[in-house]
């Protein structure tokens, strides 16, 4: 097993500053998460990015309940966030933070008005006895690339 087998990168280029992609990023996460990716057992009403180290990424469903799937653990705007990946490989939230991995994006300014988004999602195998769904599905079509199609087309 090699460090790349553990990894999952991605990259999309906007048309916007580097201020502007990170403001769409952090501030607008709910507007391209996809909502039929729900881990709660009632649709999903909107999705919070708490923009803060000890924040989380959270779900909330139509009846109210919600699912907290993601803790900010760095918030450097407008350069990179990095966050957790409490997800297992039963698609379930891993309550143990030592079982999970973690996702940072980071904001490169090409021009003034264009900027790369890389998504580095590591540390996959912390999620122990099967963690090689989570990075096929993380990587899959349906998982970061279409986010980040999603996020890219809140530009045009």
């Amino acid at each position: 097993m090699t460090e790349t087998d553990m990894v999952v990168r991605r990259q999309v280029v906007v048309d916007a500053s580097i201020e502007q992609a990170f403001d769409v990023f952090t501030q607008r996460f709910g507007e391209f998460k996809p909502r039929e990716h729900n881990l709660l057992r009632s649709p999903i009403v909107a999705t919070v990015f708490e923009p803060k180290v000890g924040g989380h990424i959270y779900d909330r469903g139509e009846d109210g309940s919600e699912c907290r799937w993601a803790r900010i653990l760095a918030f450097d705007p407008p350069h990179r966030v990095v966050f957790s990946w409490d997800i297992g490989p039963t698609w379930q939230i891993e309550q143990d933070p030592d079982n999970t991995s973690e996702v940072e994006v980071r904001f490169i300014a090409e021009t003034p008005g264009r900027t790369r988004v890389e998504l580095e999602h590591r540390h996959l195998d912390r999620h122990g006895p099967g963690w090689e769904s989570v990075r096929d599905g993380v990587g899959h079509d349906q998982g970061w690339p279409l986010y980040l199609d999603r996020y890219a087309g809140l530009f045009t």
